[in-house]
């Protein structure tokens, strides 16, 4: 299990086999032609609850969730990830 938290505080959990998932290659190849598979991308990296629990998260005071947000946070679950795991 790798732990670790963004930039923004979130803390985060991965197990491990889903950073080596081959499914989760292809999707995040395809999320360039179609933004919309970074909710699978997600909940696929660390669950459906921690994915939950991130969008409230990133969620402001009027209780949006910004895709540019959720983006960002993804993009640093995924380097802080490979730090850790290296």
């Amino acid at each position: 299990m790798i732990k670790g938290k963004t930039t923004t505080g979130f803390e985060f959990e991965i197990d491990e086999r889903a950073l080596k998932n081959y499914e989760l290659l292809e999707i995040l190849n395809d999320v360039d032609e179609n933004p919309l598979l970074i909710t699978k991308v997600t909940k696929m990296l660390i669950g459906d609850e921690a994915a939950e629990k991130l969008k409230d998260h990133v969620r402001d005071e009027d209780g949006f969730v910004s895709t540019e947000e959720m983006s960002k946070e993804i993009a640093d679950i995924f380097k802080a990830s490979q730090e850790l795991k290296n």
